[in-house]
């Protein structure tokens, strides 16, 4: 296969590059089912041919989800459909390795095997081995993987598109919008926007050219159905799919809102769903460790301390809420502001929500961004201010922080300016890196 079938993913081919070589840690590509993490690997490795290196270099590579090549290791089921024999995958393995060359070894979904943690030890510790795994769980990074790893690993953490990598794969081939909508070959990135939210970023719905029933149907049946029987029905033991479903699509609708498992099950048994708190628990629990939801904390600006109730959650991909829940009574502005938390969490961002105390009021600021070296940010973001009232009611958060670091609002609004220190900046060119 030609490198040029593989959707290229610069900034974490970027990341990979940067870790490459460093053979005493292990590189594990975390993130949901089907966000790209597999052609990652098979990019990486074509990359890695290309080079000038090539010829000094050695791949194995395993796929632990391809049934032929776990038969032919000979790894077998257990009960529970996780694979079972790691030695077998470890002397498979060793086998393969050049003492004369430097060897790049490759283990996708690794989270099907018991006992791989022994195997990415192992191989850790030979000479001349650089290990670079996947998973799509991060059940996988409990405390016991830390210890068991010694901490010598490294987490690449992917999602599905960003807006700036689907606008560039749509203007490339010039499928994503009619003809007589282009200007100057320009295109209309408001239109775009709202094919990025209904039609997802999982990278396998640019085959499927705007057929939203199709889009659809893969979202709903590959990714959701398949991550939830995999990754929360077995490990949880959840025998009525019908409440699990219920949790999610009550999460999937309350984006953006401080949400707490009691309010979960007021909201639920108020729609004639009855489920209990600690079932309720295990999914939200499921739904972060697959990826399929971030959880977003609480953070008090002035005294710099996390606070423990009532936390915002976010859904991994516009598209895939959109195919579980419809466009009705779409909210755009929490819309908006859940795309905005995955760009900040995609650049490397810890995020948290911002509050303020100020007299006898709260005040919120939608994102505290932090970076490791003490860089903070803070965002705004707004569907639009026009307006005299409306610009000054978002800019009111901003203004509250008492601090000199960096204050932005985002609104759909074109064009850019700056208020009392605070950049305004049209969200789109911010989502597209031209700010």
């Amino acid at each position: 296969m030609a490198v040029e079938t593989l959707l290229d993913r610069p900034e974490y081919i970027r990341q990979l590059k940067a870790w490459q070589g460093q053979n005493d840690l292990i590189k594990i590509v975390t993130g949901v089912r089907r966000c790209g993490k597999s052609k990652l690997l098979e990019l990486f490795q074509m990359r890695l041919q290309s080079d000038k290196i090539a010829d000094d270099i050695q791949i194995v590579s395993v796929v632990l989800d391809d049934l032929i090549q776990t038969q032919k290791i000979g790894l077998t089921e257990n009960s529970e459909h996780f694979l079972v024999g790691y030695e077998k995958l470890l002397d498979y393995i060793l086998a393969k390795l050049n003492p004369q060359k430097m060897n790049f070894v490759f283990i996708d979904e690794v989270q099907l095997l018991i006992g791989w943690q022994k195997v990415a030890n192992t191989l850790r510790l030979q000479k001349n081995v650089d290990v670079y795994l996947t998973g799509s769980n991060a059940y996988m990074f409990s405390s016991d993987l830390a210890n068991s790893l010694g901490g010598r690993y490294v987490e690449i953490k992917m999602q599905p598109l960003s807006f700036k990598e689907y606008a560039h794969e749509r203007f490339k081939y010039k499928v994503w919008i009619e003809d007589d909508k282009y200007s100057g070959g320009r295109p209309d990135y408001r239109e775009l926007y709202e094919h990025y939210i209904r039609e997802s970023g999982f990278p396998q719905t640019l085959k499927m050219l705007y057929d939203r029933q199709h889009i659809s149907d893969y979202l709903h049946d590959t990714v959701y159905l398949n991550t939830v029987q995999k990754d929360i029905v077995k490990r949880f033991n959840i025998a009525d799919t019908n409440k699990l479903d219920s949790v999610v699509k009550y999460m999937f609708d309350n984006i953006g809102n401080e949400t707490s498992v009691r309010n979960i099950e007021r909201g639920l048994s108020a729609g004639g769903h009855k489920i209990s708190v600690p079932t309720i628990d295990r999914i939200i629990e499921g739904l972060l460790d697959s990826f399929l939801m971030y959880k977003c904390d609480r953070y008090d600006i002035k005294g710099k301390q996390y606070l423990d109730s009532n936390s915002k959650y976010y859904v991994a991909d516009i598209g895939l809420r959109t195919a579980l829940i419809g466009m009705k009574d779409m909210d755009a502005g929490h819309i908006l502001e859940n795309v905005i938390y995955l760009e900040l969490i995609r650049r490397g961002y810890e995020v948290t929500v911002g509050k303020i105390h100020k007299g006898n009021k709260i005040i919120e600021v939608d994102f505290v961004a932090k970076k490791s070296g003490g860089i903070v940010e803070y965002y705004q973001v707004a569907l639009n201010v026009i307006g005299t009232e409306l610009l000054e009611r978002e800019l009111a958060p901003l203004k509250a922080i008492e601090d000199n670091y960096p204050k932005f609002l985002l609104t759909m609004d074109y064009g850019s300016g700056e208020n009392d220190g605070i950049k305004r900046l049209n969200v789109l060119d911010w989502l597209l890196g031209k700010e």
